[in-house]
């Protein structure tokens, strides 16, 4: 029997996108993050290198190396999140956050629960890297492995909702959809950061990983209308471009393998899915390769990045050489890109082994 040909990326225009679509968030989340201990804006560094391989006239890339001391972008809509479902502190100790994730979002939750001192419990995936754990659990959470795939664990964090346990999830569904869209908006800060970085030249096409959609619908609300944009998921959890080639929300059953652990999720939040499914012009599924490509180019630049950042890099290269998807991105030798990476290194064992 011949084995099964995998497409090392496999791509689609998006046939639901708006083309009345515009921005619509604010910088309300701004003003809250920089009134934070700690807040610093990420950086956006100008890869020179990577514009000319990529046959356009700047790179971009805003790197979520660190936010408030944890290697990822995620506390941005936590804690925006977090203020409207807690209200002002001081908070009764009873209370206790929940969360599902496969490790930064959790880790965030967990933080602003301890800042805030309340409980946590984290629900993760029975494929959850050791590091990831340790780090949610060093931040006083007590962690729950569920015997199957974040949707499981995310199954399994509704059911422990209760009067005293909060749930704060990033992806929503029935009867659960004030708080996903709290986070959504939180992650406005990163949008208007780049903003600000970037000194008013326009973003032509931007490159953003699509987990369950919540970054992503973000990104749809500040740059719809102004960029082009390409989503970027595992090809064994693309969701979202299953959805949008179903012309609705679609589960992609587990097992979620991909090194990718960040994007690992079958099935797209409910809120996220009309402002991805309305915003976006491409979405893209890609084998762990293009992830460890990306990876391994980024360390070439001095960048030491997660497995979620180095495919968004590895799919804006696989893209951009691609005619037709270059095509509809509208890219050109006078393009400005911006790829987001949305982690620093959150397994350092694993990064090792990827770059050795």
């Amino acid at each position: 029997m011949r084995a099964r040909a995998v497409r090392v990326i496999d791509w689609s225009a998006n046939p639901l996108r708006d083309p009345g679509a515009r921005p619509s968030d604010d910088d309300r989340p701004l003003h809250f993050h920089r009134g934070l201990p700690g807040y610093a804006p990420t950086p956006l560094i100008e890869a020179p290198a990577l514009a000319s391989e990529w046959g356009v006239g700047r790179a971009w890339l805003k790197f979520e190396r660190e936010r408030f001391g944890l290697p990822a972008f995620k506390l941005l809509g936590v804690s925006w999140a977090a203020r409207r479902l807690l209200g002002e502190p001081p908070y009764d100790p009873e209370l206790e956050l929940v969360a599902a994730t496969d490790g930064n979002h959790g880790r965030a939750v967990a933080r602003v629960a301890r800042e805030a001192g309340i409980g946590a419990t984290i629900l993760v995936p029975a494929e959850a890297a050791p590091a990831r754990i340790d780090a949610i659990a060093g931040e006083g959470a007590r962690v729950e492995v569920v015997d199957g795939s974040y949707d499981d664990a995310v199954r399994r964090s509704a059911a422990l909702a209760g009067p005293r346990r909060l749930v704060l999830s990033d992806t929503s569904w029935p009867g659960y959809e004030e708080v996903p869209r709290r986070v959504i908006e939180g992650y406005a800060t990163i949008f208007c950061e780049v903003d600000e970085q970037a000194g008013g030249a326009p973003i032509d096409v931007a490159v953003i990983p699509i987990g369950v959609g919540a970054l992503a619908a973000a990104a749809a609300r500040h740059l719809a209308g102004r960029a082009r944009l390409a989503g970027v998921e595992p090809t064994t959890a693309a969701c979202m471009l299953e959805s949008v080639r179903a012309g609705e929300i679609t589960e992609v059953p587990g097992p979620h393998p991909s090194i990718m652990a960040g994007l690992n999720a079958g099935l797209p939040s409910l809120v996220a899915w009309p402002l991805v499914s309305g915003g976006f012009d491409i979405l893209c599924g890609v084998e762990d390769e293009v992830a460890v490509e990306g990876t391994r180019r980024l360390a070439s630049l001095g960048l030491a990045v997660g497995e979620c950042s180095g495919g968004a890099a590895g799919a804006a290269g696989r893209l951009l050489a691609d005619p037709g998807a270059r095509a509809a991105l509208g890219a050109g030798p006078g393009s400005s890109v911006l790829v987001l990476l949305t982690e620093g290194v959150t397994d350092p064992d694993a990064y090792a082994r990827l770059v050795a």
